[in-house]
């Protein structure tokens, strides 16, 4: 066993907000004898964006509160603090690798403009014998097995999950040990609520598809029920275009956007079913959806910034217009088109909108009222609780006809109404006003 060196790491939690398979928690412990953690709420992320949306509005907001105390919890259950603040990361960091000689930062690795930037902010700030030591953590496939050169990465899906499926073996996770008593730190800091961070308390939708909390835990307990306790996951692909309910997806989505649940925690436990009750089209689709999932991540990889410009990764001429209020009408489901409409109220009223519904309204938007695509996906990344900067803009993209769809197609969204919501079911839920 490799001897720990007489220093102090930090662990700066991103979008990996978990302690199970965890490559910063597991270095940090495995590599020093003084661990600390930090999260910090970066105003930055609650700011209104160029197109008068808020980057994070109350839906992710609360699920992101969920999801640290539930962090904060899990870590002191292995001896770690996790320090939180609701400032600029730059700021808490200097100040934290100051107060206790930290020696080395673990995070995750990001490459999309604001997370670098951040990164650069924080570095200038560093005295230069502290180390930074970022991993690739969100990953099913990791880019080490994948790529040297990320340009190399084919722009079409089925290329690149073919080569993989045939190539490349899935990682193990892995777990850490619980440190000593002695690691806990005192801590003075205390996790914001929602109306510090500018938002009014709400309740969720009784109609709401995702009633679930944030958090590692919650996330574990809808893995377990979704594969084990209810066996759906051997019928996801016969249910996976519904709309209304619970279990008609996984909904991991959340929980993986964040961080609170990795790629390959799902990918094991849907093996661990298949050894036991065998598989079929509809375990592999899961897997299959994961990694989609990658694709849009080695996509942001390859193209970096081209991902957020107008003509997307094919530089294309775009025909596109703002107006305000069709604009408005789309985000208020106010369009003429009811099926739309009730996707738009859903995400409103809820945070969580079906895939089914996401490709029909983003192709609404861009494909008939020839709207700017990034304006729906600014959208969308303030309001989804699932929001992922890869997946969010590498599908707008692709349904816009800027992106990875060779075939540049076009959602006729009544007849994808008819076949998916024959009965009215979806948007009755939806459309239809009550008295109680």
């Amino acid at each position: 066993m490799q001897k720990k060196q007489n220093n102090t790491g930090l662990i700066w939690f991103r979008n990996n907000l978990r302690t199970e398979d965890n490559a910063s928690l597991k270095k940090a412990v495995e590599n020093c004898n003084k661990v600390i953690a930090v999260y910090c709420f970066d105003p930055k992320l609650f700011r209104i964006d160029e197109f008068g949306f808020q980057k994070t509005a109350k839906f992710r907001a609360q699920f992101l509160i969920e999801t640290i105390a539930d962090l904060k919890q899990n870590l002191a259950n292995l001896n770690v603090t996790l320090l939180t603040y609701f400032e600029n990361p730059e700021n808490s960091i200097y100040k934290i690798c100051d107060t206790y000689s930290v020696h080395t930062i673990y995070t995750q690795t990001e490459w999309t403009e604001e997370e670098t930037t951040t990164n650069n902010l924080i570095k200038a700030t560093l005295a230069e014998n502290i180390n930074f030591i970022e991993d690739y953590d969100q990953f099913l496939y990791h880019p080490d097995s994948i790529s040297k050169d990320f340009t190399k990465i084919p722009d079409v899906f089925t290329i690149f999950r073919k080569k993989l499926e045939k190539t490349v073996k899935i990682e193990k996770e892995f777990s850490v040990s619980k440190l000593l008593k002695e690691n806990l730190i005192k801590n003075d800091t205390s996790i914001p609520t929602l109306k510090e961070l500018g938002f009014e308390s709400f309740e969720t939708n009784v109609k709401s598809a995702f009633p679930f909390s944030g958090g590692e835990n919650a996330a574990q307990e809808r893995l377990n029920d979704y594969t084990f306790k209810t066996k759906k996951v051997a019928f996801y692909k016969k249910t996976r275009n519904g709309l209304v309910g619970v279990d008609y997806s996984t909904k991991f989505s959340p929980w993986l956007a964040n961080g609170s649940l990795s790629a390959k925690t799902i990918y094991w436990k849907i093996k661990e079913y298949e050894a036991e009750y065998g598989a079929n089209q509809s375990t592999y689709w899961v897997i299959f959806e994961l990694i989609w999932r990658d694709y849009f991540k080695y996509i942001s990889l390859k193209h970096h910034s081209k991902i957020f410009k107008i003509g997307g990764i094919l530089e294309k001429k775009y025909q596109w217009n703002t107006d305000k209020q069709l604009i408005q009408q789309w985000v208020h489901g106010n369009t003429k088109d009811d099926f739309v409409n009730a996707n738009m109220i859903e995400l409103k009223e809820t945070g969580w909108m079906s895939n089914r519904g996401r490709q029909n309204v983003a192709s609404y938007f861009a494909k008939e009222l020839l709207l700017d695509w990034r304006i729906g996906a600014a959208y969308f990344e303030s309001l989804l609780l699932d929001y992922d900067v890869h997946s969010n803009y590498g599908n707008w993209m692709y349904v816009a006809g800027v992106g990875n769809d060779p075939r540049d197609r076009k959602f006729n969204t009544q007849l994808q109404a008819d076949r998916y919501d024959g009965g009215h079911r979806f948007r009755k839920l939806w459309l239809e006003k009550t008295l109680f």
